[in-house]
């Protein structure tokens, strides 16, 4: 079992900054990869970006260069630094974690609004 708990998001104006971050607890050994997901008004839950337990990471073509993503498996965290902001960045993000094998759970999703 793996909890996840993610740091609030937040009202940003466009070209600004912001951070999420996401804690795991319980079985972190387990943990093989780290994502961040997000689902905008009217769309599908997309793969914003991910970072394996090697930090092996990968990107959306929409935030390459905009976004980074880092973990700390001692800790359990995953943050997502997110760069000159656009307001079709605007969605809820959730934090996911897949574990070894095919076991995967969702943090709860936070809300991030960028405006012009």
């Amino acid at each position: 079992q793996v909890q996840l708990v993610e740091s609030r998001g937040g009202l940003v104006q466009s070209g600004g900054s912001l951070r999420l971050s996401c804690a795991a607890s319980g079985s972190l050994s387990r943990i093989y990869a780290m994502r961040w997901y997000r689902q905008g008004p009217a769309a599908q839950r997309e793969l914003v970006a991910g970072i394996t337990r090697d930090d092996r990471t990968s990107y959306a073509d929409s935030v390459k260069g905009r976004f980074t993503i880092s973990r700390d498996n001692a800790m359990g965290t995953v943050d997502l630094q997110m760069n000159n902001l656009k307001p079709e960045d605007t969605a809820v993000y959730y934090c996911n974690v897949f574990l070894f094998g095919t076991t995967e759970y969702w943090g709860q999703g936070t809300q991030v609004t960028v405006y012009a």
